[in-house]
């Protein structure tokens, strides 16, 4: 059994909310650039160029590269011999949350009552949490800042299984295309298949999460995810919506058994500002 003081939990949280908002990753970065290289469109190059620019800006400076500093959204991997001391784990990921937002200048933006007065928290909490518990001694800690523009973009869809591989495909496209340039392409699409209605959506956010440029292990999902990002980038939304051959960057698919009745369909869009860091404890 590893003991793990939860203020080392607040310590990360509080470092990757900071991270995630400043620094893009390389697999993103070396996407953006691959995408100019492709793109025809004079005006989508030209806002490709002000995307990456605006990338090294907020990395040289460490400001934020979106006035969104998104909802942090936290995934716990935690070691089933690992014993959390010195307090509530929740709580720590929480003063986490709150610290990294203030030391960083970060906007909050999380509101109370969000149907009626919706006053803002101050601090960007609660955080969303997701655990999971795994083998071993150890905790990796990843965070999210998802931002309100991509995430309004979700949808979820309770197909029959006879709606099949050509339903969901249908479906992904049409939703790119309903959204239009609300969610700031290129983008990252996260696609859940499978479970049900809350395991799918799960699914589709954490597909997010995977290398940009890095398919499926399974060649189905990997088949799949080729042929709904061709269709998605024949769309012609481009850059920002101003048109062009690159609206997405991505389409990572992830699987799970469902129901004989059942084929739940989740779709999660990223905007260029794919921000998310991890660590390990």
């Amino acid at each position: 059994m590893r003991d793990i003081d939860v203020k080392e939990v607040t310590k990360t949280v509080s470092r990757l909310s900071q991270e995630a908002n400043f620094f893009l990753s390389e697999d993103v970065l070396a996407a953006l650039k691959k995408a100019r290289k492709e793109e025809e469109s004079q005006i989508a190059q030209q806002t490709l160029d002000q995307i990456l620019e605006n990338a090294r800006l907020a990395k040289d400076e460490q400001i934020a590269m979106c006035q969104d500093c998104g909802a942090a959204v936290v995934y716990l991997e935690v070691g089933q011999d690992v014993h959390f001391t010195g307090g509530d784990l929740y709580k720590a990921i929480n003063d986490g949350v709150k610290e990294g937002y203030e030391k960083g200048y970060l906007r909050m933006s999380m509101v109370d009552k969000p149907y009626s007065a919706r006053i803002n928290t101050k601090f960007n909490t609660p955080a969303i949490v997701h655990t999971d518990i795994v083998p071993g001694e150890k905790v990796k800690i990843t965070v999210v800042t998802k931002g309100g523009g991509s995430e309004n973009m979700s949808q979820l869809h309770l197909l029959v299984p006879a709606d099949g591989r050509q339903g969901i495909i249908d479906r992904v496209v049409k939703a790119v295309a309903d959204a239009g340039s609300n969610p700031c392409p290129p983008l990252i699409i996260g696609v859940g298949i499978g479970g049900t209605a809350e395991r799918t959506m799960e699914l589709a956010k954490k597909a997010l999460l995977r290398k940009v440029g890095e398919p499926s292990p399974d060649p189905e999902n990997a088949e799949l995810e080729k042929e709904i990002l061709k269709r998605v980038n024949a769309l012609g939304i481009g850059t920002q919506g101003f048109g062009g051959r690159i609206t997405a960057l991505a389409v990572n698919v992830e699987t799970f058994p469902a129901h004989i009745a059942s084929m739940p369909l989740a779709i999660n869009m990223q905007c260029h500002s794919a921000r998310h860091k991890e660590a390990i404890l």
